[in-house]
């Protein structure tokens, strides 16, 4: 099935309910998405790395707008199958490579890129953010997001301590909103803060 079946668009932040879910399986949600992919300044050809894809919906928004390889990583099997059949959903089976395990085992053996995005540490981001600069071409850019004090404390130490450029962090908090009984409010999702550097 041709991904254009489910997104014939150009902008980023595919609506969630397109993709395929399960429990215990994160998903980041679609403007949450849209500022990571703005984050990143991408171009037709850019290679790239998702780490601790969960879903696939990164993975799947990367190659839309590159057009080309990206590695999907996730040490959870679930979160492996779940973003191999969302890839097929969206028909881009030749363009995510999807690999189970630790990130700071796959990264070396993986080519350099010009882009990555670190949604998931396994609680050693440090040695992550580290390995993953080293597989950024020069002027490559990486993201990484967290819900998770100590995730954010970890990153901003990371990132600080490297030689990157560019270093910015954004801290979004998204309201949704519900329909209720007497008419519709504003649900606020968890705050995220997004960083993002060059190489």
């Amino acid at each position: 099935m041709n991904g254009k079946s489910f997104w014939e668009h150009k902008t980023p932040g595919i609506p969630d309910d397109l993709f395929d879910r399960v429990d215990k399986v994160p998903i980041t949600k679609e403007e949450i998405r849209s500022i990571i992919i703005s984050k990143l300044r991408l171009k037709e050809g850019f290679e790239s790395i998702d780490i601790g894809c969960g879903s696939g919906s990164i993975s799947i928004e990367l190659a839309i707008q590159t057009k080309t390889s990206v590695y999907a990583i996730d040490s959870d099997k679930n979160a492996i199958d779940l973003t191999e059949q969302n890839t097929s959903k969206f028909g881009l089976q030749n363009k995510i490579k999807t690999i189970q395990g630790l990130a700071q085992e796959i990264l070396p053996n993986l080519p350099y890129v010009d882009a990555i995005v670190i949604g998931g540490t396994t609680g050693d981001t440090e040695k992550i953010i580290k390995l993953a600069i080293d597989r950024l071409n020069k002027g490559g850019r990486l993201v990484v997001t967290s819900i998770l004090i100590e995730t954010i404390y970890k990153t901003l130490k990371a990132i600080e301590d490297s030689e990157l450029l560019e270093i910015d962090i954004s801290q979004v908090t998204v309201a949704k909103s519900k329909k209720t009984s007497s008419g519709t409010m504003m649900i606020s999702r968890n705050p995220v803060i997004i960083f993002s550097a060059t190489r």
